[in-house]
């Protein structure tokens, strides 16, 4: 019962951080529309894009939505980081508490995070011609669930390696990107050249966005049962890398 507790503490207080700051939530909702709005009508005008029904802003609205879990997920270990500054993580450590309890309650946090970003963003599906069904709605936020425990384990991950915000930030970027144009996102992934395509199906949002894309646009390059291995196996394998490293480098959390 103890480590229930402590992970549901753990999980509140992320949330209550992510819904104190009303900024933060207007942005990374303001931020994936500007890309479907803009980037979506701008660059589907110039390559006439026909091979989904709504045209090129419904072949990128799952992919914009990965992209939301992505950026949310890896970008929220940043609080591991102003935990060290403030001491509140040393007062978790010592806490009758075990490594793994504290890297899922903070994932659960990042990761209900993010699902409140899908949600919202679901909601708006009618401003790309996306009809969203009930069934569609639950499919989605489950994938989202996973999708985003394994980035938001990844982000908990690189963390705990960071001892400044400005070196956090810096190697979330060189992953974040890639990770993101490699995805599928923005463009379909058949008939890529082999060295880019070995990229693609090695990068696990890859998997991501095509089970949100069969999901809500019923089109994709996998099956769901498929894609949904590898990005179940990869949030299991970063939740578990993140406790053993918080437990390795306890002393210097400390």
């Amino acid at each position: 019962m103890g480590e229930i507790e402590g992970i549901y503490t753990i999980w509140l207080r992320e949330m209550k951080r992510f819904l104190r700051y009303r900024s933060r939530i207007v942005t990374s909702i303001v931020t994936p529309l500007l890309w479907l709005i803009i980037f979506g009508t701008g660059l589907g005008v110039s390559i006439r894009f026909g091979g989904t029904p709504g045209g090129y802003r419904a072949f990128i609205y799952p992919g914009i939505i990965g992209q939301t879990i992505l950026f949310t997920g890896v970008f929220s270990g940043v609080s591991v980081i102003i935990d060290k500054q403030y001491g509140f993580l040393k007062e978790i450590l010592v806490a009758p508490i075990s490594r793994p309890s504290i890297v899922i309650g903070k994932a659960l946090g990042i990761s209900t995070a993010s699902m409140i970003q899908t949600a919202i963003l679901l909601l708006l599906s009618f401003l790309v011609g996306v009809i969203m069904t009930p069934v569609c709605f639950i499919v989605t936020m489950i994938l989202s669930l996973i999708i985003s425990m394994g980035f938001g384990g990844l982000g908990l991950l690189i963390a705990a390696f960071t001892d400044s915000t400005e070196g956090f930030n810096l190697i979330m970027s060189l992953i974040v990107l890639p990770i993101f144009l490699l995805s599928g996102a923005l463009f379909p992934i058949i008939g890529l050249p082999g060295w880019l395509q070995g990229a693609v199906y090695m990068n696990p949002l890859t998997y991501g966005v095509d089970a949100l894309r069969y999901t809500i646009l019923h089109r994709s390059v996998f099956p769901l049962g498929i894609s949904m291995i590898p990005i179940t196996v990869f949030a299991l394998a970063m939740i578990f890398a993140a406790s053993l490293i918080f437990n390795i480098k306890e002393q210097t959390l400390a």
